[in-house]
């Protein structure tokens, strides 16, 4: 890893190993808290998350570290060894504009919301979780404040910290947000106004949880899930986590929702191939990680969305939910493909809602995450803005807070101005299977024949093997031969779904 390099880069890797190191142990920890461990735990692990933050940030920040960067700065580096300084500088960047203090006071912030928010959902009564939302704000806000005070909080979020997205533009990922809600809006309109009715009644059926894991087993299997390097569980909310040699899906499950729980299974599958395809050469480094939180969700939202709502995915994988669950041996391919691509207008949920829909629920969150970080939004008034801008963009009110503002967990952790990042990594995704029907031909033909190998290996090939090695700008050009654009994504949904409601 450090052969043919300058003398302080082996210093230098040799540091960064150690803060990946501690990255890892704090995903596990974090893992491990929301899979594993007993409910009456979070004390003790509050103070051992802030423990690991606060001897990386100290790693980070020391002074030697600052004298290899600026040695680095002077010397002749590979491609690969100036990638690692750049997103290692990026980092060092934005810690030393912190307080000492501040990133373990958000860890325990963050700790202890998790727990209220989860409360607070299930007795539906926003208050309880208010106080932790507000103190998870606050200091979201000091800490874009102090990494620049000169921009709005929104867009130095956008661009720093885990859930980031450090290499595009704010006024590019504005411009593709902006012209999706143009376009698609009076999409679903023409589409509300058909006389087309994909029906779920193919589908309907409630299915025990149990039986629902033993499905998306199978849809793991089919789609060649890596069980040697990878794990599959239950939990509050569903995400993934892990290294090339050790990643864990997990899921949410509901009787009433076993298709949203295939989906979103597949979702974190997506996360989870990524990772396996990640550069192992380069482990303990930035490079073995992926570039940005949108090129990440690029992945999932290709599997859940471009695989797991086509019909070869549904010609290769039907048969095996007929095995599973007897009431279904009547469905058709096409049936079972057009429900899986209904769109669900009375759906108050963005991860159970429709591949459509589902960027107008990130719109709601967008507006809403402006006007709370560099607006008059009180935390106070969240319930109220959230169900106006539900009716304004998808013409229905939650009955509940869980359909409401408490639905997702992403706020209690910290993670605002991070949703937009789901819509760029759809947008990224119909990039790149235009860039891959180029080579291997249509991508719903190849699932149909089984040949997921072909499609996981030219991802690979043309993605997950640069991990961070180009900015994402140049990644998304070095992977499908063009600029970033919102086309692809805009001519794929509109065909797809005028095909379907014959509008």
């Amino acid at each position: 890893m450090t052969e043919n390099a300058p003398a302080p880069y082996g210093e230098f890797i040799n540091r960064v190993e150690r803060l990946v190191s501690l990255n890892q142990v704090g995903t596990h920890l974090y893992w491990d808290e929301q899979v594993m461990m007993p409910e009456g735990g979070t004390p003790a692990r509050s103070r051992q998350r802030s423990a690991v933050s606060s001897l990386r940030h100290e790693l980070l920040t020391d002074e030697r570290m600052e004298t290899l960067l600026n040695q680095l700065d002077d010397e002749e580096l590979t491609q690969t060894q100036a990638a690692n300084v750049r997103e290692v500088r990026r980092e060092y960047d934005e810690a030393t504009r912190l307080p000492d203090d501040l990133t373990a006071e958000m860890d325990r912030a963050e700790s202890a919301a998790q727990p209220k928010w989860r409360a607070a959902r299930e007795a539906n009564d926003y208050e309880e979780f208010r106080p932790a939302l507000k103190r998870v704000v606050d200091l979201r806000k000091k800490y874009a404040n102090h990494l620049d005070s000169g921009s709005p909080r929104f867009e130095v979020l956008f661009r720093s910290g885990e859930f980031s997205e450090p290499h595009l533009d704010f006024t590019v990922a504005e411009h593709v947000m902006e012209r999706l809600r143009d376009e698609l809006v009076p999409l679903l309109d023409r589409i509300r106004e058909s006389d087309t009715d994909l029906s779920l009644d193919a589908f309907d059926v409630r299915i025990d949880t149990e039986t629902q894991m033993a499905i998306c087993r199978d849809a793991l299997d089919v789609l060649e899930f890596d069980w040697e390097h990878g794990r599959f569980d239950t939990g509050p909310y569903h995400f993934s986590s892990g290294n090339p040699w050790d990643s864990r899906v997990t899921t949410q499950l509901h009787e009433d929702d076993w298709l949203g729980g295939l989906m979103r299974t597949l979702h974190e599958f997506g996360h989870t191939v990524n990772t396996w395809g990640l550069p192992k050469d380069q482990f303990g480094t930035p490079i073995c990680s992926p570039v940005s939180h949108a090129m990440s969700e690029s992945q999932s939202r290709f599997w859940e969305n471009n695989v797991g709502k086509s019909k070869g995915f549904w010609e290769l994988f039907l048969p095996k939910l007929k095995s599973r669950v007897p009431q279904f041996d009547d469905v058709s391919v096409d049936e079972a493909y057009r429900a899986a691509n209904r769109i669900l207008w009375d759906n108050f949920v963005r991860y159970r809602a429709d591949e459509l829909t589902y960027h107008l629920h990130v719109m709601v969150r967008w507006d809403v995450e402006r006007e709370l970080l560099d607006g008059d939004l009180d935390t106070a008034d969240i319930p109220g803005r959230w169900d106006e801008k539900m009716e304004e963009y998808l013409g229905i009110r939650p009955d509940t807070l869980a359909d409401g503002c408490l639905q997702d967990i992403h706020w209690s952790v910290g993670s605002i101005s991070s949703f937009q990042n789901y819509t760029l990594g759809s947008v990224f995704a119909a990039q790149l299977q235009h860039a891959m029907e180029r080579d291997i031909g249509d991508l719903s033909d190849r699932l149909a024949k089984g040949d997921v190998d072909v499609v996981q290996q030219w991802l690979h090939d043309n993605l997950h093997r640069h991990g961070s090695r180009y900015p994402t700008d140049e990644l998304i050009e070095t992977a499908t031969g063009e600029p970033f654009t919102a086309d692809y994504f805009l001519t794929y949904v509109t065909d797809k779904y005028e095909r379907l409601y014959d509008c």
